[in-house]
């Protein structure tokens, strides 16, 4: 399959720099969402686009429920595009579960990426009492979530995106997000809601080899503090870096504190 069809593919910025950016947009979003980041960063790099199998304009014939039930998948097509495109000098950035796409992508084929860029992201979203992490959800919580999205797909993405964004003073934010899930066909939305809130990659984190920074809000209600706190103990010589803003979009309600920390990183 041709991987530019599949993912909607987009090169933009500097087509002959010595560096290359991919962003990785979150569930329920498309390659758009970075657009108020970009252009911070066109004259100096390759810019790489591209949007998830299943949302925005991706090929939607390319979704499989068993290639998708898990991120493998995804870590998979991440994989393609880089060596597809015989991209080098890479540096990718992941909005939520892309940033732990990246993480298991910079793994499973190592040497792909220079460094990484983490913004939202989590390990784990469920509580796990034994072992003392946690991570915002628990199994009765998780287990609401997938029913609301089960019942009515189209109420349910009013309230998540109310919630997820936390930018009361701009409800206009919380209105593009819900359209933008909306876009999405409910069962492949519930089905890749659930195989992100089922993983567990905190076993992974030691393992990364590669420079990493993570980005924090404020009041994330996907992602505590304490998650991101969480993996910069785990990530061997990582950084943290807090936006000053709220809930788990901070490029979309901060794209200037998230240039900074992506610049100051770079």
């Amino acid at each position: 399959m041709d991987i530019n069809q599949r993912n909607n593919i987009h090169i933009i910025g500097k087509p002959d720099a010595a560096a290359t950016l991919i962003f990785g947009h979150g569930f329920g979003l498309d390659q758009t969402t970075f657009r108020q980041v970009i252009p911070a960063f066109e004259n100096n790099y390759k810019i790489v686009l591209y949007d998830n199998v299943g949302g925005g304009k991706s090929d939607i014939a390319a979704f499989s429920f068993n290639r998708y039930a898990t991120t493998e998948g995804y870590v998979k097509d991440l994989a393609d595009i880089v060596h597809g495109l015989d991209l080098k000098n890479v540096t990718y950035i992941g909005h939520s579960v892309s940033g732990m796409i990246g993480l298991m992508t910079s793994l499973q084929y190592q040497g792909i990426f220079d460094k990484l860029i983490m913004i939202g992201s989590s390990p784990r979203y469920e509580n796990d009492p034994v072992n003392g992490y946690v991570g915002g959800f628990d199994k009765t919580a998780l287990s609401d979530l997938y029913e609301s999205m089960e019942t009515n797909y189209y109420a349910w993405t009013s309230g998540f995106s109310m919630a997820v964004m936390n930018q009361p003073e701009r409800p206009d934010l919380a209105q593009d997000f819900a359209r933008s899930l909306q876009q999405i066909r409910a069962d492949i939305a519930v089905s890749v809601a659930r195989s992100i809130f089922q993983m567990d990659i905190r076993r992974l984190l030691p393992q990364v080899k590669i420079p990493v920074l993570i980005l924090e809000t404020a009041e994330d209600i996907a992602v505590p503090s304490v998650v991101s706190q969480y993996m910069e103990a785990n990530i061997p010589g990582s950084k943290r870096y807090k936006v000053n803003t709220t809930g788990h979009f901070p490029h979309i309600s901060a794209p200037g504190e998230v240039i900074a920390g992506i610049k100051t990183f770079l």
